[in-house]
């Protein structure tokens, strides 16, 4: 009777293998075909107005995805070459310990905050810890060489400005990283995944990495778009006599500016050149303006919110504005 059972069972078709659905990236293809659309389409109803809605959302699209795409390359580089145990011997493994560490790392990443998205989630997947690699996350795009240099350029002749942006961005991206090991729930971070085919049993670095790139390249590029989209909504609205109304009140500037930081969306790499022009408003006001902009604007909100969550995004960003105002309030104070 059990060969009789065997011998059916030999007889049966092998059932067929099931493979993983493959995951799509979070919102690129639609978002994407929506931002060509627009560029190509709008201009059978074209006008002054939307004229230049579209050509700064592209200038913000162009601006942005150079940097983004050096920052999935380090990122699938960092996932398909660099072990997990490079890591653990180069961060403490005090979180608390490893966040000013990350933060002053972020000094080696020459982009701007499209970059340190996918490299901070990349980083996680490696097991860093998360509040290191949100420190990392924020300091990246704003201490970074290029950044400063063009902080020195933009403002000849004031040293105090170059050493105050670098020192409330790093002090910043310190805070909100501890805040993170003192207050943050792992409920609150969807940890980001990576591409589909991680952990099959196969080890392929190279293409691990042409799955991480375009894995991280197409879900980060349509957030780049939203944000990006959104900016350029508040430039065509806005008329800029709405800011000089708060120009001649040094302390209001601030708040300002800072909001206005969220709302451009200007690459870290240029926004020093963007400060400079406000002539209006006082110094503490334009480092404001320089501190938050590679930390929370709205394309960087909308990267946050593909990678992490919108629930993160919404609390991190906002802990990060009020400590970014107040710690370029603090040394600017005591600086400019």
């Amino acid at each position: 009777m059990v060969e009789t059972s065997l011998g059916s069972a030999r007889h049966l078709p092998a059932e067929p293998a099931v493979t993983p659905p493959r995951r799509r990236p979070a919102l690129p293809f639609g978002v994407l075909a929506a931002a060509v659309a627009t560029v190509v389409l709008v201009p059978a109803w074209d006008a002054g107005i939307v004229r230049t809605w579209r050509t700064v959302m592209v200038a913000i699209v162009v601006q942005g995805v150079p940097f983004l795409v050096l920052g999935t390359v380090v990122s699938a580089a960092l996932g398909a070459f660099v072990p997990e145990r490079v890591f653990t011997r180069v961060l403490p493994r005090n979180p608390a310990l490893a966040v000013p560490v990350a933060g002053v790392a972020g000094a080696v990443l020459p982009g701007c905050e499209c970059a340190s998205v996918p490299v901070a989630g990349s980083l996680m997947r490696r097991g860093v810890a998360p509040a290191a690699a949100l420190a990392f996350l924020l300091s990246a795009p704003a201490i970074n060489p290029v950044v400063l240099v063009a902080t020195a350029i933009a403002f000849p002749g004031m040293p105090e400005m170059v050493l105050a942006r670098l020192a409330a961005s790093l002090l910043t991206a310190v805070v909100m990283g501890w805040l993170w090991v003192a207050f943050g729930r792992p409920e609150w971070l969807r940890l980001p995944k990576g591409p589909a085919g991680d952990g099959d049993g196969s080890r392929n670095p190279l293409e691990e990495f042409r799955r991480g790139f375009q894995h991280d390249f197409l879900q980060a590029g349509g957030f780049l778009v939203v944000g990006a989209a959104a900016a350029a909504t508040f430039n065509v609205l806005v008329p800029p006599s709405v800011l000089r109304v708060f120009a001649d009140e040094p302390w209001l500037g601030v708040p300002v500016l800072a909001f206005l930081a969220v709302v451009l969306a200007v690459c870290s790499e240029a926004d020093a050149f963007v400060a400079a022009s406000l002539t209006g408003f006082s110094p503490v006001a334009r480092l404001a303006f320089m501190v938050v902009g590679p930390m929370v604007d709205l394309k960087l909100v909308a990267l946050q919110s593909g990678a992490f969550g919108r629930a993160f995004a919404a609390r991190f960003s906002s802990a990060t504005f009020v400590v970014a105002v107040g710690t370029s309030m603090v040394i600017g104070g005591l600086a400019l």
